[in-house]
């Protein structure tokens, strides 16, 4: 695939860019060379390799699943204008 001038003025206005024709010549050249390296990948076999995550394998550690209330009320509220039973006082806006 390659990709020509009015390819990458075209593109250069959809993003709002403003390109030059000389800066197009430069784009459109470095825009050759990435899809020519994507070429490349696209020619290599993958048929039997496993999609991975990391490039090491590792296992993440797990912490139990526990569900708590937090304990937390009384610093939340810490900072609070108003509160009342732990929970947040704010003034009346709708009659």
């Amino acid at each position: 695939m390659s990709v020509d001038i009015d390819t990458v003025k075209r593109v250069a206005k959809l993003a709002h860019i403003a390109v030059d024709d000389d800066r197009a010549a430069q784009l459109q050249h470095d825009l050759n060379a990435i899809l020519g390296f994507v070429e490349q990948l696209n020619e290599v076999d993958v048929e039997n390799v496993l999609p991975m995550t990391s490039a090491v394998d590792i296992t993440a550690r797990q912490r139990t699943d526990v569900v708590t209330d937090g304990n937390k009320a009384d610093d939340i509220i810490a900072n609070a204008p108003a509160s009342e039973d732990n929970y947040f006082m704010v003034p009346k806006v709708l009659e």
